[in-house]
């Protein structure tokens, strides 16, 4: 599995949920996580259809796309779709 979290250091959401990503490369070691930021990264961040809500995290299985979660979201909810 591959994540792709898109966000940006002025996001209240994703300064929030930093802490998440620590806990997550722990527990699941074989998963890829990709970070791409708002403003630093823009023409990678068009591919994703990023509107204004913040953070975007893509969930891929096999390079397709499973899952999306945009905004603010609890541990429990991404680990939900990692596990299922």
């Amino acid at each position: 599995m591959k994540i792709i979290k898109i966000g940006a250091m002025w996001c209240s959401a994703c300064l929030k949920m930093h802490k998440y990503w620590d806990i997550l490369k722990k527990d699941y070691p074989d998963i890829e996580i990709i970070e791409y930021d708002y403003d630093m990264d823009e023409d990678i961040v068009k591919e994703y259809d990023v509107k204004d809500i913040l953070p975007v995290i893509l969930f891929y299985r096999n390079d397709d796309l499973i899952a999306r979660l945009d905004g603010e979201k609890t541990l429990e909810e991404i680990k939900n779709i990692i596990e299922n």
